[in-house]
């Protein structure tokens, strides 16, 4: 799979899991995402590298969690605005994302990586950071690590191990 597709990795963010409610009084917590993403990106060759752009969205689903408004079982809805570069010097993905749960809260995170493979059947690891959200996302800010495997067609599909507070 091209690089094009390998951007997935830096949306992995999405995996993030803004779900369901709970009660505002935890201040702090762990929760374990998946999420499920399909591609929409544009890749140039740039300066002897490559540079590639676009879009991601798809599912999240919160399948652990200590409470908080993380709650299991609970699904967002997750786009994520994705830009990466390869070079010599390696490569660096970004990807911002927003993920709304069913009741409209939004959950804002940025995903980075800059280690592993970017070809289907590959994957890898990288960095998210929860930067806040609205209503029961309100003041949440974290940080979590994953996992994403990149599939056919598009796709991929990512683990979070999180840790937030409030």
């Amino acid at each position: 799979m091209s690089f094009r597709s390998g951007i997935a990795t830096a949306v992995v963010a999405v995996g993030i899991g803004c779900t369901a409610h709970t009660a505002a009084a935890d201040e702090s917590g762990t929760f374990t995402m998946i999420s499920s993403m399909t591609t929409d990106y544009t890749t140039i060759a740039h300066a002897g590298g490559t540079i590639i752009g676009g879009a991601s969205e798809g599912t999240s689903t919160t399948i652990r969690s200590s409470g908080g408004p993380f709650v299991e079982g609970g699904h967002s809805h997750t786009t994520c605005v994705v830009y990466g570069k390869r070079s010599a010097a390696g490569t660096e993905l970004e990807g911002g994302c927003t993920l709304t749960t069913p009741t409209g809260d939004e959950l804002y995170a940025v995903s980075k990586r800059s280690a592993g493979d970017v070809a289907e059947g590959g994957g890898g690891a990288g960095k998210l950071v929860l930067m806040g959200g609205t209503g029961n996302n309100s003041g949440v800010t974290g940080s979590c690590t994953y996992e994403v495997d990149y599939l056919a067609d598009n796709r991929f599909v990512s683990r979070a191990e999180c840790a937030w507070q409030r």
